[in-house]
């Protein structure tokens, strides 16, 4: 069975930034699934997934435009230290939901510089060439239900192959 579109995907992956640092992984883990068509990854791997089947390896360089976009320098902004819980301690590094227009996003604080935090919008992975490595491990059609809710339904317990 091919991936195409509304299929039930499940695959194994390894992400590298383009140094070969790995970013994300699903080794040990069990694998990542998704419902094919639906923009649950980003738009360039979805594309090479496109017409695999499980048992398939592939290794996808996905371009930024491709991947979590390139870097906004307008999503870089300042916000007053007391805007953030009085308790916290506030590093780079640190990230956060905030509530922005278009609903909630996850910020990252880039800069403390006395009362003032820099945060910064960007997917953290925005600007960066992806290296992924993927098996597919398994691709089957979406149940009504998966469909209606889109996304997927684990079986019952784990299975172990």
């Amino acid at each position: 069975m091919q991936i195409a579109d509304e299929m039930a995907v499940s695959i194994h992956f390894k992400l590298t930034n383009p140094e070969g640092e790995l970013l994300d992984s699903s080794e040990g883990d069990e694998p990542l699934e998704y419902i094919h068509g639906h923009g649950f990854i980003v738009p360039g791997l979805e594309q090479a997934l496109l017409g695999k089947s499980a048992g398939d390896r592939l290794q996808v360089v996905v371009s930024p435009a491709d991947g979590y976009g390139e870097r906004d320098e307008d999503k870089l902004q300042s916000v007053p230290l007391d805007a953030f819980d009085s308790d916290a301690t506030i590093e780079p590094g640190m990230r956060f939901q905030a509530e922005s227009d278009d609903g909630e996003v996850l910020v990252t604080v880039t800069q403390v510089e006395g009362d003032t935090v820099t945060i910064d919008a960007n997917h953290p992975l925005a600007g960066l060439t992806l290296h992924f490595d993927v098996e597919v491990v398994a691709v089957r059609k979406c149940t009504d239900e998966e469909l209606e809710h889109g996304h997927i339904h684990g079986p019952e317990g784990h299975h172990h192959h």
